[in-house]
């Protein structure tokens, strides 16, 4: 009989499969090196994951929630106005890139670069997050919109899928950069410009 899934081993999985890699990449990285750093053995990977891909998929998810269990509650409390919620999000996420010097991006942003159609799985996990991103930020739109009663001109889906590709294009340049610039002058340009574009009043 198979021994039940111990739920501190596939944690310690993930994590080191998030930290690997953020830091190098999925291709730079193989599945000893993963079990090594979790402190597991290499035959354990097989009892949580079919595959290699699997497990990217389940990074995803993993860092999703990291980002969600330490930052949603920005973007969800409606006790604070919509505009300022979104403004705080990113100004936290920013402050987590300059606490890494930059060096690292984002994990989200560098493995949409990374996967191909041979990590299907994957890729559609990832997808799948982005379209997850992209809801919560058109909720505030959709509350910011409401607060000044304005017409649409560009739809809050859109809006938000924009905003999260104006974030990733930051975030990339503030990688070669190794400079917070980029980050500012997503908060204090880019960002109030499409707002001000779609009429969301900043």
């Amino acid at each position: 009989m198979p021994r039940p899934a111990n739920p501190l081993v596939r944690e310690r999985l993930l994590d080191a499969g998030l930290t690997l890699f953020h830091a190098r990449g999925i291709n730079a990285v193989g599945i000893k090196e993963i079990t090594d750093t979790a402190g597991v053995p290499k035959g354990s990977f097989y009892s949580y994951y079919d595959s290699k891909n699997a497990f990217v998929a389940a990074v995803i998810d993993h860092c999703w929630s990291g980002v969600i269990g330490d930052h949603g509650l920005l973007l969800t409390d409606t006790s604070t106005p919509a505009v300022s919620r979104l403004l705080a999000f990113f100004e936290a996420l920013a402050q987590e890139h300059a606490e890494r010097g930059f060096e690292l991006g984002c994990l989200l942003g560098n493995l949409a670069l990374e996967l191909t159609d041979d990590n299907g799985e994957a890729r559609h996990r990832l997808a799948d997050v982005m379209d997850q991103w992209s809801a919560l930020i058109g909720a505030c739109l959709e509350q910011a919109r409401s607060e000044v009663d304005v017409t649409e001109t560009t739809t809050t889906t859109e809006l938000a899928s924009m905003i999260i590709e104006c974030w990733e294009g930051a975030v990339m340049r503030g990688r070669v950069d190794r400079s917070r610039v980029p980050f500012d002058r997503f908060l204090t340009v880019s960002l109030p410009r499409l707002l001000d574009t779609a009429r969301v009043s900043v």
